[in-house]
């Protein structure tokens, strides 16, 4: 067993593609962490394998704020949304869909999916040395909202893009005999969505062609849920071999 640092900050991201909220904790289903991108805009007359309305398509997306989460509740979900000028929506309102509708330019609807809404895997993760390297690439001090991970390492190695390492490995959190552990299996492809700035969605180019140039456009990786439980900001985190995971 490989001890790599602590938890630093837990993000699920009830709407996708909208802010995500910092939790203190976070429950790990089998399905990733509950409440996590359970709802999505579909794009209606959509008959892709993807019909789902993201910041890539709609840029302005990342500044509606979901809230009203009841963070006591195993299943989380949020009530409302803030948009961009602040006004507070129903999640499931007319009003909200129309909004969101015309700023994309076509009909959507809200769906709500059990297991949730996800792009490769339910869990992504990633070590803050990595951010900061990306960020000190090109002069900036890339805020890690950007890179959208559900779990935030701050690792006790500074090499960037550790995590890459980890893939085939398991990750558990915590020190108790029932910890939670998540399957580590591939490495995060990124988007032009690194590129956005969470708070006015203005794009920087240069994040995206610094990752292209540092580490094959890699950062982070995603995983499986091996072992469910409960995730806290400042449990250690750890890697085993597969095989001894459980022994």
């Amino acid at each position: 067993m490989i001890h790599l640092g602590h938890v630093c900050e837990l993000v699920r991201y009830p709407v996708k593609s909208m802010a995500g909220v910092s939790t203190q904790s976070a429950v790990l289903g089998w399905h990733g962490f509950e409440g996590d991108r359970r709802f999505a805009f579909r794009r209606l007359g959509n008959d892709s394998g993807f019909p789902w309305l993201s910041a890539s398509r709609l840029p302005e997306l990342l500044l509606y704020q979901p809230v009203g989460l009841d963070e006591n509740h195993d299943k989380p979900s949020p009530t409302h949304v803030r948009t961009p000028d602040g006004s507070l929506l129903e999640l499931r309102s007319t009003e909200l869909r129309a909004e969101i509708s015309e700023r994309f330019g076509g009909e959507l609807e809200l769906m709500n999916l059990k297991h949730g809404i996800f792009d490769d895997a339910s869990v992504s993760v990633i070590g803050l040395v990595t951010i900061a390297h990306i960020g000190r690439e090109i002069g900036l001090d890339l805020d890690r909202r950007r890179f959208r991970a559900n779990i935030l390492v701050d690792t006790l190695s500074l090499e960037p893009f550790l995590e890459d390492g980890w893939v085939g490995g398991t990750l558990v959190f915590g020190d108790g005999e029932s910890r939670p552990a998540v399957n580590v299996t591939l490495r995060d492809l990124r988007c032009v969505m690194i590129n956005l700035d969470p708070d006015n969605a203005t794009e920087e180019p240069r994040i995206m062609k610094a990752v292209v140039g540092l580490n094959r456009n890699k950062a982070g990786v995603y995983a499986t849920v091996v072992r469910t439980g409960t995730i806290r900001v400042g449990d250690q985190v750890s890697l085993v071999s597969n095989d001894a995971a459980f022994d």
